[in-house]
């Protein structure tokens, strides 16, 4: 009976999505970013930490509306749109944030992003 409570908890374990361990979340956008898209950034991290995905979701993309040029914008879009179960905008928006990603390791390294392009 242990054995096999044991395998249940390894196959629970398995089941649950990488990024669960990953620890990945929405950046900060960049010193110097628009002051506007910057606010929109910031609660949207508010409510990500929050779990509120949907509303996160929209202040993301108001910050990418307004300042697209930084890869953190599209990458908290690409993880929010993952989250809202809209996997081929998030692969969008995984390849913008990588193309713009000015060397940020959070981004070029990320488990999540290189599930989603490949790279």
């Amino acid at each position: 009976m242990k054995k096999v409570f044991s395998v249940l908890v390894v196959l629970a374990l398995l089941m649950i999505p990488v990024t669960a361990f990953a620890g990945e979340g929405p950046l900060a956008l960049p010193d110097g970013a628009n002051p506007e898209a910057n606010m929109h950034n910031n609660e949207g991290i508010k409510h990500w930490g929050k779990g509120h995905f949907d509303v996160a979701l929209g202040h993301f993309q108001e910050a990418s509306a307004i300042d697209a040029s930084s890869g953190e914008v599209h990458f908290n879009e690409a993880i929010s749109l993952d989250k809202v179960g809209k996997h081929g905008d998030a692969t969008m928006h995984f390849k913008a944030a990588f193309k713009r990603a000015g060397g940020n390791k959070k981004i070029l390294e990320s488990p999540i992003l290189k599930a989603h392009i490949g790279h």
